[in-house]
């Protein structure tokens, strides 16, 4: 059987971790319906993201 590497890739990166992916929905300015504002942002970010 062959080994799983999946759980070998995790090892090598714990940075991916440290973002969130974060969605905002916000008033378009052109035509006034609702548009997904999507960003990754570090986990530091994430309330400042959502104050503005």
């Amino acid at each position: 059987m062959a080994k799983k590497t999946v759980a070998t890739l995790h090892e090598g990166s714990k940075d991916g971790r440290a973002y969130s992916k974060v969605i905002k929905m916000v008033r378009s300015p052109k035509t006034g319906a609702f548009i997904f504002d999507e960003q990754m942002v570090p986990n530091e970010e994430v309330k400042d993201f959502f104050k503005n």
